[in-house]
């Protein structure tokens, strides 16, 4: 079984507390490596906007599509 099959079939059984808490634990570990790693905080405000757009695309196309 490939990994990514296994990953498929536990993510089924996630309930929405879950994934809520997995946002949260990656949230959080993002301002933990910013705090740990300062040059990241020195870029400009576009490009965390240009990031957030490009990752959003997938996902937004996938839930407004038909």
């Amino acid at each position: 079984m490939k990994i990514t099959n296994w990953a498929d079939q536990k993510v089924k059984k996630f309930d929405l507390r879950d994934i809520q808490l997995i946002k949260l634990s990656v949230f959080s570990f993002t301002l933990m490596l910013a705090k740990l790693w300062e040059p990241i905080l020195s870029l400009e405000w576009y490009w965390y906007a240009i990031v957030f757009i490009l990752a959003t695309i997938r996902p937004a196309l996938k839930m407004f599509g038909k």
